[in-house]
C-alpha cells in the first residue's frame, strides 16, 4: 500500500502544478480569437436594411398610380423581367415597353393591399445558380380592373434582386395567369 500511496502523490501534485488558470490578458485573447473564427464568415443570408422595403412599397405606389416612368426609373438597364410561367423580358426597353403598354392600354386601375415584405441579403448560395446580394421578397393581394370592364383579384409573389447601385437587375413575379387570359379573352 505504501509503495501506491507514493506515486499517487507524485502524479497529485505533478498535475496540480500543470492546472494553471489562465490570465486576465491570455482568456482575453481566447476570446477575441472565438470572436474572430465566428465573424470571420458571414452567414449564407441574414435580414437586408429595411430600406429595400420602402422602395418596394414606393414602386408598387407607383405603378398604381400609373406613373410608369418612376417605376421604371428603380430598373437597370440591363433587368430582366420574368414570371413563373416560363416567360421573360430582357432589358430596361423591353420592359418598359411592355408596362407602358400593359398599364395604358389593359389595366384601368390596379391597387395593391394585404402586403408582405421581406428583405434578404444572400451572402453565399446554398446550392445551384443562386444569385448574391440583396433580395426583397413580397406578397401581395391585387385587385386590378381592366379597360374591357372585367375586375379580378388575386395574390402575387414577387422576387426582387438589387445590384450594387440599388438598381433592380431581376424580377421573378409568380403568378396564375390563366384567370387574367380568360379576363381579357375577347368573346
Amino acid at each position: 500500500m505504501k509503495k501506491l500511496l507514493l506515486p499517487a502523490a507524485a502524479c497529485y501534485i505533478l498535475l496540480s502544478c500543470n492546472d494553471k488558470k489562465p490570465t486576465e490578458s491570455s482568456d482575453a485573447g481566447m476570446k477575441d480569437s472565438t470572436a474572430m473564427s465566428k465573424t470571420a464568415e458571414a452567414p449564407q443570408s441574414e435580414f437586408a436594411d429595411a430600406k429595400y422595403v420602402e422602395m418596394g412599397k414606393k414602386s408598387l405606389d407607383q405603378f398604381a398610380s400609373g406613373d410608369i416612368d418612376g417605376w421604371l426609373d428603380g430598373y437597370a438597364d440591363n433587368a430582366m423581367y420574368r414570371w413563373s410561367a416560363g416567360d421573360s423580358l430582357a432589358g430596361k426597353a423591353a420592359i418598359t415597353n411592355y408596362w407602358k403598354n400593359r398599364r395604358g392600354k389593359v389595366i384601368d386601375s390596379i391597387r395593391f393591399s394585404n402586403d408582405i415584405w421581406l428583405p434578404i441579403k444572400v451572402n453565399r448560395p446554398q446550392k445551384g445558380p443562386d444569385i448574391p446580394g440583396i433580395w426583397l421578397l413580397s406578397w401581395y393581394q391585387v385587385d386590378v380592373k381592366y379597360k374591357n370592364g372585367k375586375r379580378l383579384t388575386f395574390w402575387i409573389h414577387t422576387d426582387i434582386h438589387y445590384n450594387s447601385s440599388d438598381k433592380i437587375d431581376l424580377t421573378i413575379q409568380y403568378i396564375d395567369r390563366d384567370p387574367i387570359s380568360k379576363a381579357l379573352a375577347a368573346k
